[in-house]
């Protein structure tokens, strides 16, 4: 179970920032007060960790992706504000991912073949959803900045994604073990 709890951590650390931004900014406002009573310092603690790991993980995949990308000042001044709405949907997606892993561990004790089917389709769901989302934005990439230009976004993105599920996919257990 320990391990169930360390994936839904990671992948709410590698999922972006700005969904639980948005949630921490939600949170204090005033009628979230009794529901900061009712949470530990440790809870509050995981909660900071997961904001700064979600900031530093965002801001390393930029990084990475803009050296890779190796724009002059026109053509980054086309891509990043692409890159940005593109990012900020796919973190709205990897919300869904989230919510699926924590269902996972809540119910990785008592797992039924209907829990599983479900849990599997989400998964796939979401992965085509997060497979259309960047061929969406390949076709307005391309559009700005040239086939090419967009192709070399797409792998980027594609291997920085990939690794990304590599680390939440190593951390969950395989249902039945």
């Amino acid at each position: 179970m320990r391990s169930i709890r360390m994936a839904v951590l990671l992948a709410m650390c590698l999922t972006s920032s700005a969904a639980l931004v948005a949630q921490t900014k939600a949170s204090t406002e005033p009628q979230a007060k009794t529901a900061a009573t009712s949470q530990t310092p440790e809870d509050l603690n995981t909660r900071e960790y997961i904001i700064l790991l979600r900031k530093d993980v965002s801001a390393e995949k930029a990084r990475l992706l803009g050296t890779v990308m190796q724009f002059d000042a026109e053509d980054a001044a086309k891509f990043w504000p692409i890159y940005r709405d593109y990012d900020a949907e796919l973190n709205k997606l990897n919300d869904l991912r989230v919510a699926n892993i924590k269902e996972y561990a809540r119910t990785y004790d008592k797992m039924t073949d209907a829990k599983a089917d479900e849990l599997i389709k989400s998964a796939m769901a979401y992965q085509k959803q997060r497979d259309e989302l960047l061929g969406k934005y390949y076709e307005l990439v391309k559009q700005q900045l040239g086939a090419i230009t967009a192709a070399r976004f797409v792998l980027v993105e594609h291997q920085l994604l990939m690794i990304i599920d590599l680390k939440i996919a190593s951390s969950l257990p395989v249902v039945g073990s």
